[in-house]
Formats: structure tokens, sequence, C-alpha cells
């Protein structure tokens, strides 16, 4: 089970980290000869896209809004605005990197 912290640089790589093992179950899912099954197809989308939002949500609020609760208002905002940051740095980095090897 994923554990979220305290610590937004570890929650923001666990993120990244599920954008990787899914974006690399997408390649290899493209690259088997799938049969085009209709309803299938944009069920298991949807499903997939339910399930990143669930997952990105527990990431990135679940302990904010634990803290918030708790009364912890300002500790509540920063952990997420820190995580949003680091995720957004490491989003950053590899958009240069797409585009670096492009040129």
């Amino acid at each position: 089970m994923l554990c979220v912290t305290l610590n937004p640089l570890y929650n923001a790589l666990l993120a990244a980290g599920y954008i990787v093992l899914v974006a690399t179950v997408m390649n290899l899912a493209h690259q088997v000869d799938v049969p085009e099954n209709g309803i299938l197809i944009p069920i298991t989308v949807l499903s997939l896209f339910v399930l990143s939002a669930a997952v990105m949500a527990y990431l990135f609020v679940f302990q904010p809004a634990q803290l918030y609760l708790d009364g912890k208002k300002t500790e509540a905002v920063n952990l997420f605005l820190k995580t949003v940051g680091f995720f957004a740095g490491i989003t950053v980095i590899l958009l240069g990197i797409l585009f670096w090897t492009a040129v």
C-alpha cells in the first residue's frame, strides 16, 4: 500500500512513480495485439482515469486534509503546495528531457 507521508518530495515521487507504472503498462499493452471489443476499451480507459484520480487524490490531498481537520491549517496548506511544487518540478524536468532529446 502507498504510504503518504509529511514529506512532500516523497509524495511527489510516489505520484511520478505511479505515472511511470501506468505509462509502462499502457506502452506494453499497445505493443500487444489486442482485439477491439467495442465497449471494452472505453470502459477500461475510463476506469483507469478514475483509478488515477483516486490515487492522485490520495497522494496529494489525504495527508493535508488530515492535518487541516486536526486544526493544523498552515501545515496542511504548506504540505499540499510543496507536494504540488515538487511534482511541478518533476514535470518540468521531464518536459525538458523530452524537448531536449527531440531536438
